[in-house]
Formats: C-alpha cells, sequence, structure tokens
C-alpha cells in the first residue's frame, strides 16, 4: 500500500472526452444544419410557386417565370413550368435538396401553386 499523494488517475481525462466528442458534435450540428436547409427548400419552392401562379394568372407565362426566378436565389438552381389548366394558372417549381450549402444538390424538392385566372384570352 502506498503513502503519500495521490498521483496519475484522471489527469487529462476531461481534454480527452472532449477532444473525443468534438466529431460527434460536429456531425450533430451538420446533420440539424442540413435538416433547416431542407426545410427552408420546401418554404421557398411553395411561396416562389405561389408567386409565380399569381403572376400568371394576371400577365402570362413570361410573367409567371420571372416572379418564380424573382423569389429565389440564383444559386438554388430553380426550374420552373407554368400553365394553365382549365381555370387555374398552375405554376410547379424544382430545386434542388442542398447539401451543406445550395448549389451541392443530391435531389430535388417540388414546389406547386395554383391561382384562378384573372384575365380573358
Amino acid at each position: 500500500m502506498r503513502r503519500g499523494r495521490y498521483r496519475g488517475g484522471d489527469r487529462g481525462q476531461v481534454a480527452l472526452e472532449f477532444v473525443g466528442m468534438v466529431p460527434l458534435i460536429l456531425l450533430l450540428v451538420a446533420a440539424v444544419w442540413e435538416c433547416v436547409l431542407i426545410g427552408y427548400a420546401f418554404s421557398l419552392a411553395g411561396n416562389a410557386a405561389d408567386e409565380a401562379a399569381r403572376a400568371g394568372a394576371v400577365k402570362g407565362d413570361a410573367e409567371c417565370r420571372a416572379a418564380a426566378v424573382e423569389h429565389i436565389g440564383g444559386a438554388w438552381g430553380p426550374e420552373v413550368e407554368c400553365g394553365r389548366s382549365g381555370d387555374v394558372y398552375q405554376a410547379r417549381v424544382k430545386l434542388g435538396i442542398p447539401v451543406l450549402f445550395p448549389g451541392l444538390d443530391f435531389g430535388e424538392i417540388d414546389g406547386k401553386g395554383g391561382a384562378a385566372m384573372e384575365r380573358e384570352e
């Protein structure tokens, strides 16, 4: 049995645990950020489709596309489809699902919108 001061033991344990947890914490932050980006992309696509459909119902196809692109940044790479379906003007906006930042995509998100026709042809 030793007598005197206790040495060794837990020395440096907190630093070691911190170093071991940092990658897991960063991975969790990246996963949360990815979820936020996907949710924002869904919201952005839906809003752009609604705005495009409203503009198209009043002014036509060219204004529909312009309204959709106006409400989405260029980094999202939107694809816009506009057209009339009976008495409803419909717009469909496709955005890429971003991986950690817009521009690096791994799939597509569709936003659809419709508005009653407000002009006669």
